[in-house]
Parts: structure tokens; sequence; C-alpha cells
């Protein structure tokens, strides 16, 4: 069984209803991720995700998952594996205070994106902070901080925030649709290119 992205009980209840298309790193990647995770946690007991991952798009679709599952699977059919390559530690600043693991944009990575966007504008989906192709930071979360006082932020980006002598990569080929309901998380494995 795959481990969660979220489990704690604040994190299921602020979620739920939603959807999230996500990618799991899983090797050079994840194993960098797990390292920054951990050493960013050792400065302070901050929220996090349980597992890392990377989100194409969050949706509020509590009623027509169905709908959202046989329109993803049939994007990802049409999909190539997704390269992801982690460059630098970053950061979302206020009012989001978000330590992230920044990724390059990848052209796989944004060829996902945007062939996504043009299938999605094509539905009436409610999907959540979805910003255009352009503007949109590829990342994944390293702990949120939005607790913290405006010092204590400017200590976590002053320790953490770097660019990688050399970046980490590695390719996907799978994504997730992640489903939060009722304080659980429920996940459906895709294969691209299937």
């Amino acid at each position: 069984m795959r481990p969660p992205f979220m489990n704690t009980p604040e994190q299921l209840e602020s979620l739920d209803g939603q959807q999230y298309l996500v990618l799991r790193p899983t090797s050079e990647v994840a194993d960098r991720y797990a390292m920054e995770q951990n050493d960013a946690l050792a400065l302070g007991g901050l929220p996090h995700p349980h597992t890392g991952h990377v989100t194409l798009r969050g949706f509020y679709e509590p009623t027509r998952r169905g709908e959202l599952t046989a329109l993803v699977r049939s994007w990802a059919s049409q999909q190539q594996p997704i390269e992801i390559v982690g460059d630098a530690v970053d950061s979302f600043p206020e009012p989001w205070q978000i330590l992230i693991l920044r990724l390059a944009r990848t052209r796989s990575l944004i060829a996902a994106y945007a062939t996504l966007t043009d299938l999605l504008d094509l539905t009436d989906f409610h999907r959540l902070g979805e910003l255009p192709l352009d503007d949109w930071t590829f990342h994944m979360s390293v702990v949120y901080g939005k607790t913290l006082s405006s010092e204590g932020w400017k200590a976590i980006e002053s320790a953490r925030v770097q660019e990688f002598e050399h970046p980490v990569r590695e390719t996907v080929n799978e994504i997730e649709l992640v489903s939060y309901a009722n304080g659980e998380e429920h996940s459906e494995v895709i294969q691209l290119g299937i």
C-alpha cells in the first residue's frame, strides 16, 4: 500500500470534497525531497505533506468524481512519461509561507500541464488555485509555515533556500487522482500512455 499524501485529521478535514491530480516521485527527486523536508522539520515542527508530490491540478467535485476520473483517464492515455527535475529549495513568500522543492519547466511537464488545461477548458469542472502556465511554479511543498511570524519565516528561508549544484531528476510513468471525503484519502493510480 502506498503511503498517503496527507495524514493528519486537520489536513484531511481541510481537504474534504477536493480532488488532486498529482505525480508521486519515487527515486532521486523523492530522496532529495525527503532529505530537504527532514532538514526543514528539524528547524521546527511545521505542518507538512506526509509524502512528496507534484500537484498538476486541484478540483472541487465531490458529486462528479466519476466524470472527473473518466476525463483524467482519457487525458492520461494520451500522455508520455513526465520528466521532473528538482533544481532548488525555494519558497512562496508571505502570505503563503511555503517552503518548496522547485522543479524545472521540463518539456514533458509543460506539455502535461498545457494539454490538461486545454481539455479542462472544455468542461465546467470546478478547479482550485489554477494559474496560467506562464505563471505556474512547478514544485513539491516541503513544509507549510503560514503559522510562523514574519521573523520566524525569514529564518526558515534563510536557512533552507538554495539552488542545487547538481539538479536531481527522474521520470514518472503514472499519475494519481487523489480524493478526500469524510476524513479519508483515496487514490487511484493511472498509467500514462496506456
